[in-house]
């Protein structure tokens, strides 16, 4: 598990034959063989390392799943740690596990803040919540906008000096982690749904078991 707060921004030293070899330095600080570190959101496991870089085994399946298909040697990447129980939750519960990959629409100016805007399928638009949480390229963000096709989050300066989205323009894809919570919702009151004669989802019966 990851919180969506990025320690540092490495570069891609090498990528071929199923490896994907990361240039870093601050997680380097404590790694062991085995351990989970997040690249651009996606939960990979340290194969081998030395003092200057790691190295991850990646599945054809994330290829297809993830932006990775577009990395090459030089390009810049979101790094993050595994979780710890000593660590603050400073974003939200990230997985590691990406959902699908949207493509940048604008970047617009709002006084120190920048709207990206960012088009993504039906099937990860439902997760979305104005307000909610997001994670993009293993980015935790507040999303400020929703709309049928598209759904908008603005970024501060911190947050593109220390990632990798001060080099996004748009046409840029980027990894789109939605809030597991809320997948974990939707799945039981599918359930629910099956369970109920009438069909609905929401039922007063659900509403009052539970405070409502």
């Amino acid at each position: 598990m990851f919180t969506g707060i990025i320690e540092e921004v490495g570069s891609v030293a090498g990528i071929g034959s199923g490896v994907l070899t990361i240039k870093a330095e601050k997680v380097l600080s404590d790694v062991q063989l085995g351990d989970s570190i997040a690249v651009n959101g996606v939960c990979l496991t340290v194969a081998g390392y030395d003092g200057s870089s790691f190295k991850a085994d990646v599945m054809p399946e994330t290829i297809r799943r993830t932006s990775f298909a577009e990395l090459k040697k030089g390009s810049p990447v979101n790094l993050e740690r595994a979780l710890t129980l000593q660590s603050r939750l400073g974003g939200h519960i990230v997985s590691g596990h990406i959902d699908g990959v949207g493509r940048i629409v604008s970047l617009q100016e709002d006084k120190n803040a920048i709207l990206m805007k960012i088009s993504a399928s039906d099937d990860i638009l439902r997760h979305i919540v104005e307000k909610g949480s997001v994670a993009l390229d293993g980015i935790s963000l507040t999303v400020a906008q929703v709309t049928d096709g598209d759904f908008t989050v603005s970024l501060i300066p911190h947050t593109r000096q220390v990632t990798n989205l001060s080099g996004k323009r748009v046409g840029s894809l980027i990894n789109i982690e939605n809030d597991v919570i809320g997948k974990y919702v939707e799945k039981l009151l599918g359930q629910s749904n099956q369970n109920s004669p009438s069909g609905s989802r929401i039922t007063m019966e659900f509403l009052n078991n539970n405070g409502f």
